[in-house]
């Protein structure tokens, strides 16, 4: 079995990928099970894992929110509610625990995304609650942030995991988790990726090209005109405003 954890959708607010793309993709790879991570909703999980039933469940998807917490992004899976955004990482932990989810901490070091990076002191202050960790991630522009982050795992001793954190169609399949567990509980989940082989590849930059294009696009459908002002001119300078 294949499995692809961290995935978004046109569900989360810088990704346009259509479900109907993403799923064949998906069997085109041969992947079997994968995660879907919407930034802050767990709408996106919910609608791709009906329209997967409507295909006769050839893709078992894992329900999954990455949600912003006061310090940095902590993703749920398994759970079954939305979990609001703006909370502590005690708090967001706690929540996932409550409905029985399973804790995985995403690129747990990267300079470029520094404000979404769960930040260490709080890794090591929940250490005992997280399940699992990103040791890769799909769009970590340098190798580099993947030896820190397997330096952080290893230094609390946490489960490791790999993520995709696929944006676009051209991320779809280029880091999987192969397994003979099906991960289709949070026991089973933990279980697979413990006896699991890790295939990774480097970040494909056009990637994140389509990511600002698609962050445009979902200004200009919300009508956030100013959010369309601040990307261009952060473009244009180079410059955070």
């Amino acid at each position: 079995m294949k499995l692809v954890c961290h995935a978004h959708t046109k569900y989360s607010h810088d990704s346009m990928l259509p479900f109907w793309l993403l799923y064949i993709r998906c069997l085109n790879k041969g992947i079997t099970h994968i995660t879907i991570t919407e930034h802050n909703n767990l709408k996106g999980a919910l609608a791709f894992k009906e329209y997967c039933e409507r295909k006769g469940n050839k893709l078992y998807v894992i329900l999954g929110e990455e949600v912003m917490t006061t310090a940095g992004e902590i993703i749920g899976l398994y759970i079954n509610e939305h979990i609001k955004s703006g909370m502590s990482p005690e708090e967001t932990v706690a929540e996932i625990k409550r409905q029985g989810g399973i804790v995985y901490v995403p690129h747990p070091y990267d300079e470029k995304r520094y404000k979404t990076v769960l930040k260490e002191s709080y890794i090591e202050k929940l250490q005992s609650q997280i399940d699992c960790i990103e040791i890769h991630n799909g769009r970590n522009i340098s190798t580099d942030y993947d030896i820190k982050q397997n330096k952080i795992a290893e230094k609390y001793n946490l489960r490791k995991v790999i993520g995709g954190d696929i944006h676009t169609w051209i991320e779809i399949g280029k880091d999987y988790i192969e397994t003979d567990i099906a991960p289709e509980t949070p026991e089973t989940f933990i279980a697979a990726i413990e006896n699991a082989t890790f295939t990774s590849s480097p970040c494909i930059p056009v990637a994140h090209k389509f990511t600002i294009l698609d962050r445009m696009l979902s200004f200009i459908q919300r009508g956030d005109f100013y959010g369309l002002y601040r990307i261009i001119v952060k473009r244009l300078t180079k410059k955070k405003l």
